[in-house]
């Protein structure tokens, strides 16, 4: 399929039995809890939301999207019985500059422009956006989106996904949310260091692997439409917004397009976030303009709900960072590694495990020390755990044994002090206009010097596990 939508995914999921649908509940609280309970742990179904009340039938929410291995490995053509390490392995086939790109393509015409409203007749109000948490500070359109904006100099097109709060105030203007440093925010303090408005596109739904590409760390100067098509396969179809010439996915669901002014602020949030806390606090924020808005017929919102891990604005994400910090590892000649992974409940930033093949006295502690500053890592991070190679980093049981039982913490721990961090960790200290963390570099592998004398493991050999399976498997629960 050369361009599936997000209705192509939905109707994918609810084949695959990924798909839970949930009638009558409102957007005032119902929507955001329900989500939040589904969230609270992986492998849940997605959710689609219909018959919400003050709203057409037909206009619907869909959340929970990509909190379990199964539907991530569905979404990104796996097969269905991929693992978490698979995943993993996916994104460092992927992963820099030997990776497949497909530019897009401009089409005259698609689903995106079957209603269309511009100046004063703009509405936000017409979408079903829920409160997605009960403390936010407003109702947020933006989570599982596409913030689009354009370099001033080269025409450099840049997608990204920032947080985007509709204003109860005016149904006209809406607000952006981007990090300093981030893309979104470089671009837009071009324009405005030259006294002039920022051009901005912001999508509210659409096949989730156009969002994962948002929400993942391509490199400055490449398009991240380029990465997306090469992903599918086939280009991305795009049409240009009307104002901003922005190109805008053909099939979107909803999409809206305006500038930002500078100096032009508005209050925005608090929100929750992905450490699980509302630790960004109520600030002003970049105000946009919307000058046109499009949307399908029977729109569907997408939320990707950032919260207490895990939740949609990490899970997913945590495999490419994975395939990154191995990369880098390799990179920086370290040999051996057998895995990565990046735990859930540390937000798939926090909590970093690497297995290894130790070849050499230190070789555990030099992997963990590169992985805790390495650019895929280095951000937000609290503690990297190093384990041997017949422990799966993905199994947070097998890492804890491993932990628990081949740690002398006289030997195998080393803190770290002033490291790179975000004002979203509650831990976090400031110097001045900076903010670091404290973390945590664990050696859970076997001592070097007692690596043949050390005890056996009391589990059956593989050999013996194949026998069992080839013999009484008809017998054994799927995945034993």
């Amino acid at each position: 399929m050369a361009n599936p939508d997000l209705r192509d995914w939905l109707a994918q999921m609810e084949s695959a039995g990924e798909l839970h649908r949930v009638s009558g509940a409102n957007t005032e609280e119902e929507i955001g809890g329900i989500v939040d309970l589904f969230q609270r742990e992986t492998n849940r179904p997605a959710l689609l939301f219909d018959d919400i009340p003050g709203y057409p039938s037909g206009h619907r929410v869909a959340a929970n999207i990509l909190t379990g291995v199964r539907r991530i490995a569905l979404t990104l053509g796996l097969h269905e019985n991929a693992s978490e390490i698979d995943l993993v392995q996916y994104w460092r086939k992927h992963l820099g500059g030997d990776a497949k790109t497909i530019p897009p393509v401009s089409v005259s015409d698609g689903p995106i422009l079957q209603n269309v409203t511009q100046g004063d007749a703009v509405d936000l109000s017409r979408i079903p956006t829920p409160k997605w948490h009960e403390d936010d500070g407003g109702r947020y359109i933006g989570t599982g989106c596409m913030v689009i904006m354009k370099d001033p100099d080269s025409g450099w097109i840049n997608y990204g996904a920032y947080r985007v709060q509709a204003q109860d105030s005016d149904p006209r203007i809406a607000t952006v949310m981007c990090s300093k440093g981030k893309h979104g925010d470089l671009l837009m303090r071009r324009y405005h260091e030259r006294g002039e408005r920022c051009p901005i596109a912001v999508v509210a739904g659409m096949h989730p692997l156009l969002f994962t590409v948002a929400g993942i760390e391509i490199p400055y100067g490449k398009n991240e439409y380029d990465a997306a098509g090469g992903l599918l396969g086939a280009p991305v179809e795009v049409i240009h917004g009307p104002v901003t010439g922005l190109p805008i996915p053909a099939n979107a669901e909803i999409a809206f397009e305006g500038s930002i002014g500078p100096d032009d602020l508005a209050a925005e949030g608090p929100f929750g976030e992905w450490t699980g806390y509302f630790a960004g606090g109520h600030k002003k924020a970049p105000v946009i303009r919307i000058d046109t808005l499009m949307m399908r017929n029977d729109p569907i919102l997408l939320g990707a709900i950032p919260a207490v891990p895990p939740n949609d604005d990490t899970f997913y994400r945590g495999t490419y960072r994975c395939a990154g910090v191995w990369k880098q590892l390799e990179g920086a000649g370290i040999p051996g590694v057998t895995g990565v992974w990046s735990h859930e409940a540390g937000g798939s930033r926090m909590w970093l495990t690497v297995s290894i093949k130790q070849l050499y006295p230190g070789h555990a502690k030099q992997a963990g020390l590169i992985a805790s500053q390495c650019h895929a890592g280095a951000y937000a991070n609290k503690y990297v755990v190093v384990v041997d190679d017949d422990i799966d980093p993905a199994n947070i049981n097998e890492v804890i044994w491993a932990m628990c039982t081949r740690v002398d913490a006289r030997e195998d721990v080393e803190i770290l002090r002033g490291n790179w961090s975000t004002t979203l960790d509650p831990t976090a200290y400031p110097d001045d206009l900076r903010v670091f963390n404290t973390r945590m570099v664990i050696d859970a592998c076997r001592p070097w010097a007692r690596r043949d004398s050390f005890p056996k493991v009391a589990r059956s050999s593989k050999a013996l596990d194949e026998r069992i399976r080839a013999k009484f498997g008809a017998l054994l629960p799927p995945g034993y």
